[in-house]
């Protein structure tokens, strides 16, 4: 998977299930129509995200690629998860839907400790956002305090070993073929013990 960029086109969560052509979500416009919802000003959703009222301007205009450091505290601001910055406007409730992803052909999102590759992004309007990551870090020091969102989340290790690290808890290891379910708004940061990168499926809940 190529490294992307954080404001590139990425297709996530919810399609109508119709067969059209699905529209690529630009985070600029994404972030734009979040703090347009809410009735913010510029300077009030800067303010919220504890970012420069210009670095929020050339964010929505495009001319600047967020860190994911910018995107957490956009994220955080807006009281939505990261992942959710890139999910589309929901549109009417569909059922008897089904999403095919081919090994390698989900939508890829870098950042300093994970590799994601996002999974079923041809479909909108889900309540879960599945999605592979690559765990790239080895000491919980690399991350900058903890992830948390809203929401439930699962993983399951698929390669290598991982350490799971929780607010509340003590850290377990887990294996290939082990698994977690936890809540997401408890602090949580994950790193591989393996020589190589591990992987692990990822599922989180959007609603």
């Amino acid at each position: 998977m190529t490294e992307t960029d954080p404001k590139s086109l990425i297709r996530i969560a919810r399609e109508s299930g119709a067969n059209t052509p699905v529209e690529p979500v630009n985070l600029g416009p994404r972030v734009r129509d979040l703090r347009k919802a809410r009735g913010w000003t510029l300077e009030q959703a800067a303010q919220k995200a504890g970012l420069a009222r210009s670095t929020l301007s050339k964010i929505e205009n495009g001319q600047m690629s967020p860190t994911y450091e910018a995107l957490k505290k956009l994220a955080e601001g807006l009281a939505i998860s990261v992942p959710q910055l890139f999910t589309p406007p929901s549109k009417q409730q569909v059922s008897g839907r089904i999403d095919v992803t081919k090994a390698g052909e989900g939508q890829g999102h870098v950042t300093v400790t994970y590799e994601h590759e996002l999974l079923a992004g041809h479909l909108t309007k889900k309540a879960m956002l599945p999605y592979r990551a690559r765990i790239r870090a080895r000491q919980f020091e690399e991350f900058d305090g903890w992830v948390r969102h809203d929401g439930e989340e699962f993983l399951f290790v698929l390669t290598g070993m991982i350490r799971l690290y929780t607010e509340f808890y003590e850290p377990v290891d887990l294996r290939r073929g082990d698994s977690a379910y936890y809540d997401a708004s408890m602090g949580h940061n994950v790193v591989s013990l393996s020589e190589e990168d591990a992987t692990i499926l990822w599922v989180t809940s959007l609603s």
